[in-house]
């Protein structure tokens, strides 16, 4: 076999290898996701509980949504079936078979979905959202902000006041250090296992949780901050 045709025989089968591994993944990825799922706002302050069934349902795949899905979010109104697309994408779709949202897989079991002039959606596995729902009311209430030697920098109140649809209303205590003082947050989220302050400027501190039950900044220096709860 000549060069040229080697190249065009190795391009073809690479051509379909990829097609095949889409089309796998594809299938995968129906069979993954029938099931309880939680769609919610970033903060969960709305949610909705979405169950999705393998069975046909017009130009895609039967779902239900709970009754209080169209009062939390409204746009759900539209949603009569889903679909995948593409490689990765899971559609909840109108009954033409229009986008009502997109959604591509973030982390395992976690999905996100963008819809224009709303913001961010959160689609991921009922069970995992409630645990999740169950570790957000656990950061509710005092804490201390210290150094990695322990010496106390902050103290500040984590509440569940809405500060706007997507975050919650934080309170520094009095006689905080000067840098913490000057970040000065208002509002604060848990993420994707985050816990996340946020100033009114719009600067943003992000705490993991470590080995130790603790919460250190990251991303990580030789002076960490550590928040700890009171």
């Amino acid at each position: 076999m000549t060069a040229p045709r080697l190249l065009a025989f190795a391009i073809m089968a690479c051509a379909a290898a990829v097609g095949s591994a889409r089309a796998q993944d594809a299938t995968s990825l129906k069979k993954q996701m029938p099931g309880q799922w939680e769609l919610s706002t970033t903060e969960r302050s709305k949610t909705c509980v979405v169950t999705l069934k393998g069975d046909a349902a017009g130009q895609g795949l039967k779902l239900e949504l709970e009754p209080a899905c169209k009062t939390a979010l409204p746009f759900t109104k539209d949603i009569v079936a889903w679909s995948v697309r593409g490689l990765d994408i899971v559609r909840l779709q109108d009954a033409a078979g229009e986008a009502v949202i997109d959604f591509t897989e973030v982390e395992a079991g976690i999905f996100e979905g963008l819809r224009q002039g709303e913001g961010v959606y959160i689609l991921q596995d009922l069970a995992a959202a409630r645990s999740m729902a169950k570790s957000m009311d656990q950061m509710i209430g005092d804490w201390s902000m210290v150094r990695g030697n322990g010496q106390p920098v902050c103290g500040l109140t984590l509440t569940n006041t809405e500060a706007d649809p997507d975050n919650f209303q934080v309170f520094l205590k009095p006689r905080c250090d000067a840098a913490v003082a000057q970040f000065n947050p208002t509002q604060w989220r848990l993420e994707r296992g985050q816990i996340i302050l946020m100033s009114k400027s719009g600067e943003a501190w992000q705490f993991e949780a470590d080995d130790h039950a603790q919460w250190r900044r990251v991303p990580d220096t030789a002076d960490p901050l550590i928040m700890l709860r009171q």
